[in-house]
């Protein structure tokens, strides 16, 4: 933190003004300069704008047409306009902060990241749950070699979306615009699956639509099998049919010099470990679940990650998660995808 203090101010304008945005903001205004702020809906983005003395629009075109000296973008939008506006943004000579998932199109990114480089700009994609002390403890574990070679893996995501969560949207739960469960609630869970073990090669997959028909688009439940490129083989169980509330996101990984557990709900614990080498211990704790009314998501890791894009444009650190790993997670859900509905599901 100490050396993002003393060097000019990035600034930012931000595309998107709903729940998560809030978050967004609060860092931005921590460690950047908030310039702009848009919504399509006036009230979102005159209420954000105004708590932070930003100026305020409801057309992106606009903003990107008058607020010249904006650094980076940061899209908060849903899903399926990440790509255009990343498109927009790079265009008009921004980098990108783009939320999670980089895109609901494995094509998109790619053509994400082809316009980035055209452009001389970087995309920075959120995967904030990479900060959390037992991930960074365990990839530094896995990353010394350890663990040796690693056989398998388990994750499961259960948690809890009721209908109000869905209804309150006018773009949750659709195709169009939120894409599928793997997608808005468990994206950052397959990019850890890409992050600790590395990339998929085939999957197995069944999904169905169990509790919520007439209110999503897509399925509540899934179950998945893997295999890695390295060998190892791992499955994913996911729902938000967890009754009343989120119950666990864990990742278990079974290896040659060990088994290891990160658990709680929000993969916020180290649930148990038998290593052969020294235990990890004296874990900081971590960061609360963002919080969004009568429901709760991942963990709130945004001020990391935006720490990691000051450093990267100001000190020329090195990128958290750049497009490349962003388009990672988007195709091995595609896979995911493309395996349950030619097992004729939803």
């Amino acid at each position: 933190m100490s050396k993002l203090k003393d060097q000019k101010k990035i600034r930012f304008a931000l595309i998107g003004c709903g729940r998560i945005a809030a978050r967004h903001a609060e860092h931005i205004n921590n460690l950047g300069e908030l310039k702009a702020v848009c919504d399509v809906v006036s009230e979102k983005a005159n209420e954000l704008g105004k708590k932070y003395k930003a100026n305020i629009y409801t057309d992106m075109d606009v903003l990107l047409e008058k607020e010249k000296d904006i650094d980076v973008v940061s899209i908060c939008t849903p899903n399926g306009l990440h790509y255009s506006q990343t498109i927009k943004a790079l265009r008009t000579g921004h980098h990108v902060l783009c939320e999670k998932p980089m895109s609901i199109k494995v094509h998109e990114c790619g053509l994400m990241i082809h316009e980035s480089e055209r452009a001389n700009r970087r995309i920075f994609v959120v995967k904030q749950n990479r900060f959390n002390p037992p991930v960074e403890a365990v990839k530094q574990y896995i990353t010394e070699g350890k663990l040796g070679k690693i056989f398998s893996v388990q994750l499961n995501c259960f948690w809890n979306r009721n209908p109000e969560y869905y209804n309150l949207s006018e773009w949750k739960g659709t195709k169009k615009l939120d894409g599928g469960s793997l997608y808005t609630q468990f994206s950052h869970f397959v990019d850890l699956l890409y992050y600790l073990i590395g990339d998929v090669k085939d999957v197995a997959a069944f999904t169905d639509n169990y509790n919520h028909k007439g209110e999503i688009e897509f399925e509540d439940t899934g179950v998945v099998a893997l295999r890695f490129y390295n060998g190892a083989v791992g499955t994913i169980n996911f729902t938000v049919n967890s009754y009343a509330k989120n119950m666990e996101g864990s990742l278990t990984i079974f290896a040659e010099k060990g088994t290891i557990k990160i658990g709680g709900q929000y993969l916020n614990e180290l649930e148990y470990q038998s290593l052969e080498g020294k235990n990890i211990e004296g874990l900081p704790p971590g960061n609360p679940p963002n919080q969004y009314g009568k429901y709760t998501g991942s963990m709130s890791n945004h001020e990391k990650v935006y720490e990691n894009v000051i450093d990267v444009l100001s000190n020329g650190g090195i990128i958290a998660t750049n497009g490349f790993e962003g388009l990672k997670t988007v195709e091995i859900i595609d896979k995911i995808y493309v395996s349950a509905n030619s097992n004729n599901n939803i």
